[in-house]
């Protein structure tokens, strides 16, 4: 599990492709006290929890390898993952840790497109669409994860949503690069989920009494 709060900015120094192309081993640098890093360990990166498979030391810089198969790459912007791409990074959550953000799995369920970006001094305001199934999810005022970083929707409009990123949020993570057109991985949040479901289970069984 993890709260959406990005602790380092990882960069992808290689990509190594196998299984035809569905199997991508990626290498990431980052600011992490290597020994801290276990193998087999979660880190969400752009929101996606991946696993630590090796991990070591070089000119100065932690490196950990992950592997990103078939189903993370149909659905995720990992597909267009490349050498140079920056990624958001957050160590999992440990019991006891501060839960800045909200309750995040990881899970990413799919993509949003920035449809605009609005600067206003030194905080910038984004729209976004997103699939319909995604959409339902989205209520203003409630949580949503984007590239892994927890956000909070000021306004809903059909399938599109807004959100406002204060300076620290650009400057700590890879958002003050967002552009238009742009696509981002979107997690919905947890309790929308759940409480969809209950509703819709509640209504299911209204209809067969």
């Amino acid at each position: 599990m993890f709260t959406g709060i990005v602790t380092d900015i990882g960069e992808i120094e290689s990509v190594t492709l196998t299984a035809q192309n569905r199997l991508h081993r990626l290498r990431i640098l980052c600011h992490y006290d290597q020994t801290t890093i276990a193998d087999g360990a979660s880190i969400a990166c752009n929101g996606a929890c991946l696993t630590v498979v090796a991990s070591g030391v070089a000119a100065g810089l932690t490196w950990f390898d992950v592997d990103v198969g078939a189903e993370t790459l149909d659905v995720t912007t990992a597909k267009h993952w490349a050498v140079g791409t920056r990624l958001n990074l957050e160590r999992a959550l440990k019991i006891g840790d501060e839960l800045g953000g909200h309750i995040v799995a990881g899970h990413v369920d799919g993509i949003a497109t920035i449809l605009t970006r609005d600067d206003q001094h030194g905080m910038a305001r984004f729209e976004f669409s997103t699939a319909p199934k995604l959409a339902r999810f989205i209520a203003v005022k409630g949580s949503v994860t984007l590239d892994g970083v927890s956000l909070t929707v000021n306004s809903v409009r059909n399938e599109a949503f807004s959100v406002l990123t204060i300076p620290r949020t650009l400057d700590l993570t890879t958002l003050g690069n967002w552009r238009p057109n742009s696509e981002v991985n979107i997690e919905v949040d947890l309790m929308a989920r759940y409480a969809a479901r209950l509703s819709e289970m509640t209504c299911a069984s209204s209809t067969e009494a």
